[in-house]
């Protein structure tokens, strides 16, 4: 295969762009020994992907135990019920809070009527002062009245 071609499909190849077909073409060019010199650097690593296909992993894979996944569900719900019971306590306080506030509104209103009855009662007190007086102003002329009837009678 030419260079030219071989270059493009490297350059495909690193921006991840070729197909297996075009794959297998650059991996038997790179494995053979007609590799262009300022290519070498890639037939390393066209033979190590040749080399490493054949390798197959034995070991066996431990998995983790089910009971972890278990405990995260129940982690889980114990979380949302800690969830739900600190919005229900803090629905409760904030109602609470409300009510102290409307309790310190109507207790400042009843304060305040308290204090405008109170300024009634002294108007009302003083009315009844000058009333009183008036009254015993008015008893002291029926006294003078009746004086002087009495003495008009006794001159007629």
């Amino acid at each position: 295969m030419e260079l030219a071609n071989i270059e493009k499909l490297l350059e495909k190849y690193l921006n991840a762009e070729t197909s297996l077909q075009e794959e297998q073409i650059l991996q038997d060019y790179f494995t053979s020994n007609n590799v262009a010199s300022h290519l070498q650097d890639y037939s390393v690593m066209f033979s190590y992907f040749k080399q490493s296909k054949d390798e197959t992993f034995t070991k066996t894979i431990q998995l983790k135990p089910e009971k972890n996944r278990k405990s995260w569900k129940w982690a889980s719900v114990a979380a949302s019920v800690v969830l739900l019971f600190s919005v229900f306590i803090g629905k409760q306080k904030y109602d609470e809070h409300v009510q102290r506030q409307q309790f310190a509104q109507i207790k400042e209103a009843l304060q305040m009527v308290s204090s405008n009855l109170n300024r009634g009662n002294e108007a009302l007190y003083s009315v009844s002062n000058n009333l009183n007086k008036g009254n015993n102003a008015v008893a002291q002329l029926y006294t003078y009245e009746n004086t002087v009837n009495k003495v008009l009678n006794k001159i007629n």
